[in-house]
C-alpha cells in the first residue's frame, strides 16, 4: 500500500529548474529513441510492433498514423531532424483516395487535427487540402435521421457501418470539423458537427447524464450505463474545449450541465482521492466502482475549467492509482482494489491532468508526479528499438504495441510539463483530445 503522508513529504520539496531541464532531455531522447526504431523498422506503415520489429497498417493501407501524429511533438519539442522527416512522409505519402473503411472517431482525433495543426503551424497548403479531402470522404457517416454519424465510413465509396455509436466518437468531431470551417470558410463542417454533439445533449436524462451507447438511426439510448471512460469521456471534454476554442456559449451550457451532474452522481471519496462510479443514467443509481487509466483525464478537465480543487482530489486518486500498482491499470475497482484489465497502452492521460494542474497551480508536487510516470514509462517500457505497452503492469511484461499517441499526447505532455510556459501557451491554443494544438481564432 502507498503511504501518501510519505508522497506528500516529497512533493514538498523543491522541484529546480536544472530537474527541469533534465527531464526535459529526458523525453526528447525518448522521443528520438522511438522514432528511430519507426524508421528503421516501419518506416511508412502507421505504427511500430517494437518487439516483432515489424511495420503494422490499421486497414488495407497506410495512413501513415505515426508521422502524422508525431509532427507536432517534434516541432514542439525542437527535434527539427525529425519533424522534418516526418513532414516528408506526409506531404510525399499521405493519399486519402484508397479502399478502406475508416473509423470515424479515431481518424478525425489522429489524421485531421494533426494536419489542422500542421497547416496552422507549417503553412504549407498541402496540410490543408489534405485535411479538407479526408473530411469531405467522412462527411457522409453524418447522413443520418439524428444527424449523428455512423461509426465506420468507406473513404472512396461513401458506403457506412455500424449504427450503435456512442457520446465519444459522436461528440470528438466538433473541435476538428470547427476548425476546418473557420480555416476554409465553409461552415458546413461547423454545422453538421455542431448538431452531431449537441442531438447527443438533447437526449440526456433528467439527471443530466448520457449513457454509452446510442442508436443514430433512431436517437434511442442502447445502454444507459453514465461514467467518464472510454465510449463517453472527450465528448465531455469536447463541450468545454469547443467553448474555449470558438466562444459558442451552447457548448459551455452543455458543460456546466453535464459536469453538475457528474460532480452530483459519479464523485466517490475515499481516502485515496476522489475517483469516479459508474451510474445509471435515468436513475443516478451505482452500478460500478471502476476507473482506469483514461479516466485519469478528467482532474485535468476539472483544472481546465477552472475548478481546482476538484481536479487536486482526482489527481491524487490518479496517481495514486499509479504508484500503487507499479504502474496505471487499464481498468481496476476502487472499492476492492482487483485489477480488471492489468495492461498499460502508454497513455497519456494521468501525465495530461498533471500538465493542466501544474500549469494553473504552479505547485511542485505535479511535476514531482509527472516525474515518477515518466520515469516509470522510461524504465518498464523501453526496448532496444524503441517503447512497448505493458501486458501486465504488476510483473511489467510487455506487450507488442506503440500506439501513434505515444508520440502525438504521451510524450508531447511529457515535455510540456517541464518545459517554459511559452512553448505552449493555453491562451492562445486549445488542445484536441490528440494533444494537437489548435489555434483559437474567434478572438
Amino acid at each position: 500500500m502507498v503511504s501518501w503522508a510519505s508522497v506528500s513529504t516529497l512533493h514538498a520539496q523543491p522541484f529546480t529548474n536544472a530537474m527541469k531541464d533534465s527531464m526535459l532531455s529526458i523525453v526528447k531522447e525518448a522521443a528520438i529513441h522511438a522514432w528511430d526504431g519507426y524508421k528503421k523498422y516501419a518506416n511508412g506503415y502507421d505504427e511500430l510492433k517494437p518487439l516483432s520489429k515489424t511495420g503494422k497498417n490499421w486497414y488495407n493501407h497506410s495512413l501513415l498514423m505515426t508521422p502524422v501524429d508525431a509532427w507536432d511533438t517534434f516541432e514542439i519539442l525542437g527535434l527539427t531532424k525529425q519533424a522534418n522527416e516526418a513532414k516528408e512522409l506526409i506531404l510525399n505519402n499521405l493519399n486519402f483516395n484508397c479502399d478502406d473503411e475508416i473509423q470515424v472517431f479515431e481518424i478525425t482525433i489522429r489524421q485531421l487535427g494533426a494536419l489542422l495543426t500542421a497547416y496552422e503551424r507549417d503553412g504549407n497548403k498541402k496540410f490543408l487540402l489534405l485535411a479538407t479531402d479526408l473530411a469531405n470522404r467522412m462527411l457522409p457517416a453524418f447522413h443520418t435521421p439524428t444527424g449523428m454519424p455512423y461509426r465506420y465510413v468507406h473513404l472512396q465509396t461513401g458506403a457506412v457501418r455500424d449504427s450503435i455509436n456512442n457520446p465519444a466518437e459522436i461528440g470528438t468531431l466538433m473541435m476538428e470539423f470547427g476548425t476546418l470551417s473557420k480555416l476554409t470558410g465553409n461552415r458546413l463542417y461547423y454545422q453538421t458537427a455542431k448538431k452531431a454533439i449537441m442531438q447527443v445533449y438533447a437526449r440526456r436524462s433528467k439527471r443530466n447524464l448520457v449513457g454509452e451507447q446510442i442508436n443514430v438511426i433512431t436517437g434511442e439510448w442502447v445502454s444507459t450505463q453514465s461514467h467518464i471512460s472510454g465510449y463517453i469521456d472527450s465528448y465531455y471534454e469536447y463541450l468545454y474545449k469547443c467553448w474555449k476554442l470558438f466562444g459558442d456559449k451552447d457548448f459551455k451550457l452543455a458543460f456546466d450541465t453535464h459536469n453538475a451532474a457528474i460532480k452530483k452522481y459519479l464523485l466517490y471519496k475515499t481516502n485515496h482521492g476522489c475517483f469516479l462510479q459508474h451510474v445509471d443514467m435515468n436513475t443516478g443509481k451505482p452500478s460500478a466502482t471502476l476507473y482506469g487509466a483514461l479516466d485519469a483525464f478528467y482532474a485535468g478537465l476539472c483544472a481546465y475549467s477552472g475548478d481546482i480543487a476538484t481536479a487536486e482530489a482526482i489527481q491524487k486518486a490518479n496517481y495514486y492509482m499509479w504508484v500503487h500498482y507499479n504502474i496505471e491499470p487499464e481498468e481496476f475497482n476502487f472499492v476492492t482494489g482487483e485489477i480488471k484489465s492489468p495492461y498499460y497502452l502508454l497513455r497519456p492521460e494521468n501525465l495530461e491532468s498533471c500538465f493542466y494542474l501544474y500549469r494553473l497551480t504552479h505547485q511542485s508536487k505535479y511535476l514531482w508526479m509527472a516525474k515518477r510516470m515518466v520515469t516509470d514509462i522510461i524504465t518498464h517500457c523501453r526496448t532496444d528499438e524503441a517503447y512497448a505497452a505493458l501486458k501486465n503492469v504488476e510483473t511489467f511484461e510487455q506487450y507488442n504495441d506503440m500506439e501513434s499517441f505515444f508520440f502525438g499526447e504521451t510524450l508531447k505532455y511529457a515535455y510540456l510539463i517541464f518545459a517554459p510556459e511559452h512553448s505552449l501557451d493555453l491562451n492562445k491554443i486549445v488542445l484536441n483530445t490528440e494533444a494537437h494544438p489548435i489555434k483559437i481564432n474567434y478572438k
